[in-house]
């Protein structure tokens, strides 16, 4: 596909690999079998959607966490690879030192397509356009593609599953808006937008307009009547699809289509709802499957009873009391009869069983509306000790549910219209653009905090999110420093005004007071988020972070450690490895930093100042091959990036900026 002509081009190449969907490779139009191991799949997708070379290490941490020769496995992988993708003419797998990447030049891949679209902008495409893109991307990224042992694998495709959605919905939605009602077209288009986003007011509305139109009236009725129940049990606005059907139904003074696009009229301005709901969940007595045969053990209640406090600590989830719970417990009922007793989203069961050296719990958590089961785990505690055991276990699971609920509702918010989000919603959208780590997205997650904030001002979270992305502008120098320091302290000041209860708004502060250069006060804030919620890892994070540069490396070390422990998938895992390395270099321990860093700049997302942080440890490690390998690829991304960047950027004292500059002299980033 081009990247400069005006259109997206869908054209017939030498090689093609769809990816949307089941895998499939074709040369000339002919199908290739491609082989049956899911791993060299899962690679060739890997290095096909890469934004340029990846680290050997980094695909052997990715499907070959614990073999005893993964780089073994790994050129066994890429030798089947090259079977499909080389000929005698051209090598299309290319390795540079420790680097590997495709040369998908000439090679037509269906996601890449996608996401150029997307870039494009899905409004400024015509409608064939469209409907080609629709065609080429109506399955799921990867469908079959899982595997089941590789949990960073499976943590990458997740995330991408989720924003290739999005992106199909976008194409769904403008495809919905550019096609007259009434034709041919007009239904399938209606439903296919409305198969994809249920709880989109605009695609109910268009949806009821194409009833409308062919006079489907008693249609339209159960439809109306089947949404609004959908819409209630998720607490939406149901009103401006009600008011548009009444005005659809009117005789024509004015035209059905001016109601639904935003590209032929005005569209439907969704009533917003005042205050904020939360993801609401119930934790089920943990049912023991062999209990103490020397008496009743009530130790899967004294579980359940130890994540719903850890749980309601953490602020971030509407989490019902035990008492209510435990109240129900023993009638039998099903999921779904206890969602609508308890009225919550999600519930969270599970059993233990106790052996000779600890116990072993077995955890899910469900929808309870649906009791599809969102996530699974089996957790081991090994401990003499009873309440070490509940510590040890409660731990994991705590941080685990709301780990994954969190980004349960991310992948919800992102498949809705921006116009009809709530204030939980939004400040969920804004987490997902946030994550994303460059400062388009940052830009996008601000416009969704503050309308999270203003739909709701006493969504403290929400404060938290707008002050991180005043704090990344200030951190990343996107902007003036001094100007988004003052509003990430005054975002946090606020999130603290409205719950001074709440870690996250601790933590937002303690980061703002970081880039004032007010270390004790920040550590202290900090320290105060984690004593509010010893499971917030963000906390443990951030902890790590200020002491890694001017205050205390050990303490540093073990923060690091206990925020990856209980965030082992942590979008900001790069940061958490970064400020290992930190920490070891003020240790002295060159050669480990120089390892923990080069695992932080492979982690997808990771920024300019994590590539530097590698380069200086590696330099100082005296691996400086590899060190000046890395300051290319700083220079590749930023030109005018030098060691004064890196050093103005953190905090360190003057004896660790003296080694940072005898390494930068040694590798070129000096001047």
């Amino acid at each position: 596909m081009g990247t400069d002509g005006p259109d997206v081009v869908f054209s017939a190449r030498e090689l093609e690999l769809r990816l949307l969907g089941p895998m499939k490779l074709m040369r000339r139009g002919v199908a290739i079998p491609l082989p049956p191991s899911r791993k060299v799949r899962g690679l060739l997708a890997y290095l096909a959607l890469a934004p340029g070379s990846v680290p050997r290490e980094r695909l052997c941490d990715l499907l070959w966490g614990v073999p005893s020769d993964p780089r073994g496995e790994l050129r066994w992988s890429l030798s089947k690879i090259r079977l499909l993708m080389d000929t005698d003419a051209r090598r299309r797998v290319i390795a540079t030192g420790d680097r590997i990447s495709l040369d998908l030049n000439d090679c037509e891949v269906d996601a890449l397509q996608l996401i150029e679209a997307r870039r494009r902008g899905v409004r400024n495409l015509d409608l064939s356009e469209l409907r080609t893109i629709a065609e080429r991307s109506s399955g799921d990224l990867l469908e079959g593609a899982d595997i089941g042992n590789c949990p960073a694998f499976e943590h990458w495709l997740t995330s991408l599953r989720s924003e290739f959605r999005l992106y199909s919905l976008e194409v769904a939605a403008e495809i919905g808006k550019k096609t007259p009602i009434g034709g041919d077209d007009g239904m399938p288009a209606a439903r296919q937008w409305l198969d994809l986003a249920p709880l989109d007011a605009g695609a109910n509305i268009r949806f009821l307009a194409e009833l409308c139109h062919r006079r489907m009236i008693d249609a339209g009725h159960r439809h109306l009547d089947a949404a609004a129940r959908l819409f209630a049990d998720e607490g939406e606005d149901f009103a401006p699809i009600r008011e548009a059907w009444e005005r659809l139904r009117r005789p024509p003074r004015q035209s059905p289509v001016t109601i639904i696009s935003d590209s032929v009229g005005e569209p439907v301005e969704p009533a917003r709802m005042v205050g904020s709901r939360r993801a609401s969940i119930a934790v089920m007595p943990f049912r023991e499957l062999a209990p103490d045969p020397g008496g009743r053990s009530d130790l899967g209640g004294a579980i359940a009873h130890d994540v719903i406090s850890k749980l309601a600590r953490l602020r971030s989830l509407f989490v019902i009391a035990r008492g209510s719970v435990f109240a129900i417990a023993g009638e039998g009922l099903e999921l779904q009869e206890i969602g609508r007793r308890l009225g919550v989203d999600y519930i969270a069961t599970g059993f233990l069983e106790q052996h000779d050296h600890g116990i072993g719990v077995t955890v899910e958590v469900a929808e309870a509306a649906t009791a599809h089961i969102v996530w699974t785990e089996r957790f081991e505690a090994r401990s003499a000790e009873r309440f070490a055991l509940l510590d040890e276990v409660g731990n994991s699971i705590v941080s685990s549910i709301a780990a994954e609920i969190e980004n349960e509702e991310r992948n919800r918010a992102i498949l809705k219209h921006p116009d009809s989000l709530d204030a939980w919603e939004a400040y969920h959208r804004g987490l997902w653009h946030m994550f994303r780590f460059t400062a388009e997205e940052n830009a996008r997650a601000a416009e969704f905090f503050r309308l999270s904030t203003h739909l709701d001002p006493t969504f403290s979270r929400a404060h938290a999110g707008l002050s991180f992305t005043h704090w990344q502008k200030a951190f990343q120098r996107w902007g003036d420093r001094d100007a988004e320091t003052r509003e990430a302290f005054k975002a946090a000041g606020q999130s603290l005004l409205v719950d001074d209860q709440n870690p996250a708004a601790h933590w937002s502060m303690g980061r703002a007071l970081w880039l004032t250069g007010d270390h004790d006060q920040a550590v202290r804030e900090l320290e105060h988020s984690v004593h509010l919620s010893p499971n917030f890892a963000l906390g443990h994070y951030a902890l790590a972070f200020v002491h890694s540069q001017s205050g205390d490396p050990a303490a540093a070390i073990a923060a690091s450690d206990h925020s990856r422990l209980l965030s082992p998938y942590d979008p900001l895992l790069f940061g958490m490895l970064g400020t290992r390395a930190i920490a070891l270099i003020r240790l002295g321990a060159f050669e480990e930093a120089a390892s923990w860093a080069v695992k932080a700049a492979a982690r997808p997302n990771a920024h300019v100042h994590i590539l530097a942080i590698a380069a200086h440890c590696l330099a100082l490690a005296g691996r400086l091959s590899e060190a000046r390998n890395y300051a290319a690829r700083i220079r590749h991304q930023n030109p005018n990036y030098r060691t004064d960047n890196f050093l103005d950027t953190f905090h360190f004292t003057p004896d660790v900026i003296a080694r940072y500059r005898e390494a930068a002299g040694l590798i070129g980033l000096a001047t």
